[in-house]
């Protein structure tokens, strides 16, 4: 009879600790390799963390080949968990055997364990993205962005939200024809969805009341700042049967209020260290400006005019003041005028929208308002700012048969998590990004 070899558990780095004494088995990339005379340290990386691996010459086999490995290679490591005061997690595996999984190129690209250099430029970076998301502070950067969206999704559930998918497919347009994506869909004209706009408000003329959405859409605009990019996740959500924009405000200073302190609980310490950021979870209610007042203020306090709308410097600005006047990095700026909103922004009796736009670390995040919901109003307004309505039929449909009054907003978590993080380019809080020259990897 042959004997089978006992077939030992993965341990990840940080389940390890409660097996000190005990035989374990890790498996991640070889990290880096530092070779002494006598001893032979491999820092082994998993998902979860790093861990150091003790090679000694009494495992002969082991002690030798192990120099032969390439540096990011995926290997497995068999030994006896120990503490070790000297380790950098106080504890160490005493390698006995090893084996490769996947040999890595010497040749690197660029490299995971950077040694003080300075990081590669930020293209070169994403050219070679799934190395330089090796990276445990880039993998760090997801893990956030995870739990900082399971909490969104854990406020909406338990405050009664649908979940709904919208067509990424569409006919016409939900925002500006002029970032269109056009394709041909089977002989007839189509174009990717910017938005799920019109979509979320179909779903409160079918009576969902409170719906959410995370997905992707599409912008065919060619700007080059660190926050715009062609495909990204949106963030969207709408409420039915408010009185005001009032309400979609408070719904979402609540709903931020509730996800950054279950980030902060479960990473603070680690953004701390690792970003030297303090997760700051906000009072409520943020504070609230109108667009007049706003414009004046900027002009009066800073001298720094804007004409209509916000500038990246009017925003910059406004949040430097609300956080030395009120102690809040957040900021609503409140009804905008009518020439700058789309024509589904309820209008209000002083000529301005029933609309908002929150600002976070001196950058807007988000844009919300109550809608028209009423259906001849609705036409009349997509009249006035020259939308044929032939374009809208089917959309005007959806409140033909009756509709609450509701509002919403879309938000940017990949924006979110960069100036969560004091990240430089929403880029980086991307996994795969697509920008005007970028389609690969």
């Amino acid at each position: 009879m042959v004997e089978m070899k006992k077939i030992m558990k993965r341990s990840l780095v940080t389940e390890l600790e409660k097996n000190i004494g005990e035989k374990v088995l890790v498996k991640g990339f070889l990290h880096e390799l530092r070779e002494q005379s006598k001893v032979k340290f491999v820092l082994l990386r998993d998902v979860s963390g790093i861990v150091q691996c003790v090679f000694l010459p009494e495992h002969k086999e082991s002690f030798e080949s192990i120099s032969k490995v390439s540096k990011e290679s995926v290997i497995e490591i068999r030994g006896v968990l120990k503490k070790e005061k000297q380790a950098p997690s106080g504890f160490e595996i005493q390698a006995e055997e090893f084996s490769v999984l996947s040999e890595a190129d010497r040749n690197m690209p660029i490299q995971v364990a950077e040694k003080g250099k300075e990081e590669p430029a930020l293209p070169t970076r994403l050219d070679y993205r799934w190395i330089d998301l090796r990276k445990p502070k880039n993998t760090l950067i997801f893990k956030i962005w995870t739990t900082l969206e399971a909490a969104m999704r854990e406020y909406w559930i338990s405050h009664g939200f649908i979940q709904i998918h919208t067509p990424k497919f569409v006919a016409g347009a939900t925002e500006s024809g002029a970032e269109l994506f056009s394709l041909d869909y089977f002989g007839k004209k189509a174009s990717l969805a910017q938005s799920p706009q019109f979509y979320k408000q179909m779903a409160m003329c079918a009576g969902f009341e409170k719906v959410f959405e995370v997905g992707p859409v599409f912008r065919a605009n060619k700007s080059h700042t660190v926050r715009h990019d062609t495909e990204f996740t949106s963030i969207d959500v709408e409420i039915s049967y408010i009185e005001s924009h009032e309400d979609v405000m408070k719904l979402e200073e609540e709903w931020i209020k509730y996800s950054l302190k279950k980030v902060k609980e479960t990473y603070g310490e680690e953004i701390q260290k690792t970003f030297g950021v303090e997760v700051i979870v906000p009072k409520t209610p943020f504070p609230r400006i109108t667009m007049e007042n706003a414009l004046s203020l900027l002009k009066k306090e800073y001298s720094h005019m804007c004409v209509g709308d916000l500038d990246p410097e009017g925003e910059k600005l406004l949040c430097e003041h609300f956080k030395k006047k009120e102690g809040s990095e957040f900021v609503f700026v409140t009804d905008w005028s009518i020439e700058v909103r789309p024509f589904y922004h309820m209008r209000s009796l002083n000529n301005t929208t029933n609309s908002f736009d929150l600002l976070w670390k001196g950058m807007e995040i988000t844009t919300g308002a109550q809608r028209e919901h009423r259906y001849e109003i609705l036409k009349k307004q997509a009249l006035e700012k020259k939308v044929p309505l032939e374009g809208i039929k089917e959309y005007l449909e959806f409140f033909k048969y009756g509709c609450p009054p509701h509002g919403g907003y879309g938000l940017s978590p990949s924006r979110v998590v960069m100036l969560l993080l004091g990240l430089k380019n929403v880029r980086e809080a991307t996994f795969l990004p697509r920008d005007p020259e970028r389609l690969r990897p």
